[in-house]
């Protein structure tokens, strides 16, 4: 019996032509593909760290916000705030007392009231686009202050990458963007809002919270010799024994009985 005849002849040009336009079209779709997937990856872990950062910063200054520093006394208190929506266009600082109880340098004597001070500043990155430059939350921490000396304190950066940093003072009949030193008292509440502009598309980035001193407000927006309900004169408790001033009379107690 005869064995069959075989054709063992290869592939034609046309053949692996078109086999190699197949893979090369395959491999650049699966290039795109990964590329696609490596650039979305950034944008969320760059938008992840960004709203971190964002929601650290405003945590902070709402704790600081939280211990504010209170006294019977209005000068011995302090709060000036400046925001980027006023119209002086100056920097956007806020600063004021609080009370903390973590030391800022080790070693050394310290109480426990501090001035802080958050103010937005330009970020000093060379990489920086000079069209649209980073800015970078700082946060000024001072021991012991002394309104009679020169700020001083250690200052530290506190978030990255943040655009918008207002605030709002609310002082009992409307809100206004600027408190200052000048009115020696405390508004009822204080809104503070950061934000970040996204570089490319997504959504910004906002936190915003509102810290309320309506009790201590209002005793230090008394005047003096003019007390709370209440209150005796300068805003004191009447002492035991003294008789109730004008307008604070005490209602008539019960009969005596017989």
């Amino acid at each position: 019996m005869t064995p069959r005849a075989t054709s063992s002849h290869g592939f034609t040009l046309a053949e692996v032509l078109v086999a190699s336009t197949l893979s090369t079209f395959i491999a650049l779709a699966a290039l795109g593909a990964l590329k696609a997937v490596t650039d979305s990856s950034q944008r969320v872990n760059r938008a992840t760290e960004t709203a971190s950062e964002v929601r650290f910063a405003s945590r902070m200054i709402a704790r600081d916000l939280a211990n504010l520093y209170r006294d019977t006394d209005p000068k011995n208190m302090k709060v000036v705030g400046s925001s980027q929506s006023s119209d002086a266009g100056g920097p956007v600082v806020l600063t004021f007392y609080t009370i903390g109880c973590t030391k800022a340098r080790s070693g050394q004597p310290e109480g426990d009231i501090y001035e802080v001070e958050y103010l937005l500043s330009k970020s000093d990155d060379p990489d920086a686009d000079v069209e649209k430059p980073k800015h970078v939350l700082l946060r000024r921490l001072w021991p012991n202050p002394d309104k009679q000396r020169e700020p001083g304190g250690i200052l530290s950066p506190v978030a990255e990458n943040i655009d918008i940093f207002e605030m709002r003072f609310y002082d009992g009949r409307q809100w206004v963007s600027e408190w200052s030193e000048e009115l020696q008292s405390i508004p009822e509440m204080i809104e503070v809002a950061l934000a970040t502009v996204p570089e490319e598309r997504g959504n910004p980035v906002v936190e915003k919270f509102t810290i309320n001193f309506p009790r201590m407000a209002a005793r230090t927006g008394a005047p003096s010799g003019e007390g709370q309900p209440g209150e005796g004169p300068g805003g004191q408790p009447p002492q035991q024994g003294q008789p109730p001033t004008e307008g604070n009379q005490s209602p008539p107690g019960p009969p005596e009985q017989r």
